[in-house]
């Protein structure tokens, strides 16, 4: 997978514009129909979401030493169109915050021609790794882990 990234900063609906990662489909990730399986979409979107996270300051690793951890809750995917072997997408990723232990993480696949190919939305806490229960503040905690906390949709409120 190729990590040509880019992001923006938050708007004023509570989400941080688009940060996508490229990616270009592998044979062996195709099934017998020749297109993309359908589990890879999720191991897609998991890739975007962590290089979100590395760009916004965020390592996996001090995650584990402050004992806190991202869980996925519910995921929806919407199948649009067919990717095969060799196509070149975009996958981006924004934080949608509200109030309470969860937030949403909307995703789209795009190809390069801008063809949507599947939508990716999920419902996510911050897991305390030690009592196994969701943090009450997600946001105020990953403020916190975060060198830039604008690529996650976070402002100083």
């Amino acid at each position: 997978m190729t990590d040509a990234a880019e992001a923006a900063g938050a708007t004023s609906a509570g989400a941080a514009e688009a940060f996508a990662v490229a990616v270009t489909v592998r044979g062996y990730e195709t099934d017998t129909q020749g297109h993309l399986n359908q589990s890879v979409y999720l191991q897609y979107a998991e890739h975007a979401r962590w290089s979100l996270l590395q760009a916004s300051g965020i390592r996996q690793s001090t995650m584990v030493d402050r004992r806190v951890g991202p869980v996925t809750v519910e995921t929806t995917i919407r199948y649009r169109r067919e990717l095969r072997a060799g196509d070149e997408v975009e996958v981006s990723c924004a934080f949608v915050w509200g109030e309470g232990k969860t937030f949403r993480i909307e995703q789209t696949v795009r190809k390069t021609d801008g063809t949507v190919a599947a939508e990716v939305s999920a419902v996510c806490g911050l897991l305390d790794l030690t009592e196994r229960k969701l943090l009450k503040d997600p946001r105020a905690a990953f403020r916190e882990l975060a060198e830039d906390p604008s690529l996650l949709g976070l402002t100083g409120d």
